[in-house]
């Protein structure tokens, strides 16, 4: 087992799906004053942002043009909003992510927090008109994971009196598990929703504590029936919670459906002794659904069987592993589904939304599905029927490992548009600013195997690229169907992994590890897992930059249109290093939205800069600085045709610098000279 020095606060960040490094673009583009605004457009066309991904497709696109590439550098901050909800890890509690997309349905702007309060919002002031609090059992938590709450869900219902209370909901869910329905008016439960507008969600999954099993994502609401998943942790137990999906009626909570991700004819025999009704170690649906609610259709984007780097004891369990599955809305019966990776013992699961598109001169203009991967690959699938739009390579890919392991020995390439990620982690690209770190980071190379994407783990050091983190994950991508253009932010980093076998597992105490979260337990196979960052003895990862970029690409011609590296190092290294490394990039978590005009927004960086860019040509045309870093995904609205636009993100901080509360509204002046 190796025993190098590591960043210890970096790398357990990373692993952990957040961020390890920050980079600024301080010699590029400098701060605005505002004067450049142009003339403002008080006559264009309005929208809200009804859903997560503001189409319940999760297209990440809006019509509205007031904000356009020539006016976009005069953006100020309009409102603020601060629930005061987070933790910054100190003392025993747990980090907090705010990474919530509001709504803005209804004349209000809603959210939740990573404490699961929810707030409603005056859209054009910020003022509070209500909050909930679930009233969380544990605010300070236990786990790896940071407590997150990535949005709400609203549904109206038709059949409800005007005016009738509850007649409009939001919902989501909670991290002790319960499913809430409120009064979109009020903020008060709606008490004929399950029990005093609560639904339990730990009913049938088995026995566990409650950090491994929680929703973080919100449920997709469709036909009166509101869909939920839940996060399963990864890499604690073969016997881990169900991954179920199930189906809840949205006026009474009662239980319409539930799919248990296991293979067809598979039986799953209930457990009157823990109350388990769903099969144990399946599949899990951590990340957004989407849907077509004219077809009937919820898009489901599914985790690895548990545990996810090991799974020689699965016996075909993961069936449904890595994959987006179509699930009929009014049954929950399997549509379709199509699989990213067989077999899958890298925890490259599914964390993207399945994005609903039709472009003309995409796919012959059938009506698509495009889903990112941890892996860099775009697959792009014809929405009704789950088959590829372009040709799916099966290629050969490298074999071995641990004996007990039965590998695929292929897995599919996307031929249109070709993988984004670069895969050269040969000694010779070690990365390093001086001499002795990229010595050190060759040397590691050298003494660990790699044969390409998707190599085997065994008991001695494997590489291993995309990290599990990136390239693309929950963010998603934004697109912009009349240009036939994609934009999605990647994350290049590498990971170490050894496969520790269980005789010596039984003899280590994950304290005694750099960082106890590198260490996986595995219960129930031969293997824990020791994972770390490829690093030097800086923290800086191994692999060459950029560690961050925004790619544009052509989906009619799958070619990439534009790539530049995205964020800077100014909050993690010292000067002048962050200044003059300007083009490093950094890793970058949530996604970005666009607009008709052409402009495309993202946070994301760790250098606290929101940034607005060109969509067609990627020029960098605004920034400004928040209090914190904003590792989720923009939102924008415009309620009035004499109104202004807004676009709004959650900064919440990262922990390895400063954490915060900050829901932060733009807007270009409300009067121009």
């Amino acid at each position: 087992m190796s025993s190098r020095p590591r960043n210890r606060t970096a790398i357990s960040f990373l692993i952990r799906g957040s961020a390890l490094l920050a980079l600024s673009l301080l010699l590029g583009c400098g701060e605005d004053d505002g004067s450049n605004v142009g003339e403002i457009d008080y006559s264009g066309p309005t929208a809200e942002w009804r859903h997560w991904g503001g189409s319940r497709g999760a297209s990440h696109f809006s019509p509205i043009d007031q904000i356009t590439p020539e006016n976009v550098s005069g953006l100020e901050v309009a409102w603020t909003h601060r629930s005061g909800d987070y933790f910054d890890g100190s003392g025993y509690s747990k980090v907090t992510a705010f990474q919530a997309t509001p709504l803005v349905v209804n004349d209000h702007l809603y959210y939740c927090t990573p404490f699961m309060r929810v707030f409603a919002l005056d859209p054009e002031t910020g003022e509070e008109r209500w909050s909930f609090d679930p009233e969380l059992q544990d605010r300070h938590g236990e786990g790896p994971y940071p407590l997150i709450c990535r949005g709400v869900s609203y549904w109206e219902d038709a059949d409800a009196e005007p005016g009738a209370v509850c007649s409009k909901r939001i919902f989501y869910g909670t991290a002790d598990s319960e499913l809430h329905a409120l009064d979109a008016d009020t903020g008060r439960p709606c008490q004929g929703f399950g029990e005093n507008g609560r639904v339990a969600l730990r009913e049938g999954i088995g026995d566990a504590p409650g950090w491994e099993y929680h929703p973080t994502s919100p449920p997709q609401v469709i036909r009166d029936r509101v869909v939920i998943g839940a996060l399963v942790a990864d890499n604690v137990r073969v016997d881990a919670p169900a991954g179920v999906v199930r189906a809840f009626d949205a006026r009474t909570g009662e239980l319409e459906w539930a799919w248990d991700p296991v293979p067809p004819g598979w039986p799953v025999e209930p457990d009157p002794e823990t109350g388990r009704r769903y099969a144990a170690g399946t599949p899990n649906i951590w990340s957004i659904m989407t849907a077509d609610a004219e077809r009937g259709l919820i898009f489901v984007p599914t985790g690895n069987p548990a545990p996810d780097l090991f799974g020689g004891h699965r016996n075909g369990i993961d069936y449904y592993g890595s994959s987006t599955v179509a699930l009929d809305a009014e049954t929950g019966e399997v549509v379709w589904h199509y699989q990213y990776v067989h077999h899958d013992v890298w925890d490259y699961d599914t964390p993207s939304p399945p994005t609903l598109f039709q472009a003309e001169g995409v796919g012959e203009g059938r009506p698509g599905l495009l889903q990112t991967t941890k892996m860099g690959h775009v697959f792009l699938l014809d929405r009704e029927t789950g088959e590829p739009l372009y040709p799916v390579e099966e290629r050969p890919v490298p074999q071995g490992g641990v004996p007990e392991e039965q590998l695929s020995p292929t897995q599919p390439f996307p031929t249109h548009p070709k993988p984004l990620h670069p895969t050269d982690l040969s000694p010779e690209s070690a990365f390093g600013f001086t001499f002795l770190d990229r010595w050190y980071c060759r040397r590691q190379m050298e003494e660990s195997r790699w044969e390409g994407i998707f190599t085997p783990f065994g008991t001695e050091p494997t590489l291993q690229t995309p990290h599990t983190a990136g390239g693309m994950n929950w963010g998603g991508v934004a697109l912009d169907e009349e240009r036939g253009l994609m934009v999605v932010n990647q994350t290049h980093a590498a990971l170490v992994n050894e496969l520790i076998p269980r005789e010596v597992a039984d003899t280590l105490d994950p304290a005694d590890f750099v960082d106890p979260d590198e260490y996986y337990e595995m219960k129930g196979t031969p293997y824990a897992d020791h994972r770390y960052l490829l690093a030097s003895m800086f923290g800086a990862p191994c692999n060459r930059p950029p560690w961050g970029s925004l790619t544009a690409v052509d989906l009619r011609t799958g070619e990439i249109a534009w790539k530049r590296p995205l964020g800077t190092l100014r909050e993690v290294a010292p000067w002048p290093v962050w200044a003059l490394f300007t083009d490093y990039g950094a890793p970058a978590f949530g996604g970005g939205i666009s607009t008709a005009s052409g402009v495309y927004f993202i946070g994301g960086a760790l250098d606290k800069y929101f940034r607005a860019f060109d969509i067609e040509t990627g020029e960098e045309l605004w920034r400004h600085r928040m209090p914190y870093a904003g590792l989720s995904v923009p939102m924008t609205y415009r309620l009035r045709k004499d109104g202004r636009q807004f676009v709004v993100i959650a900064a919440g901080g990262n922990p390895i610098g400063e954490m915060g509360d900050a829901l932060i509204a733009y807007a270009l002046p409300e009067t121009t000279d």
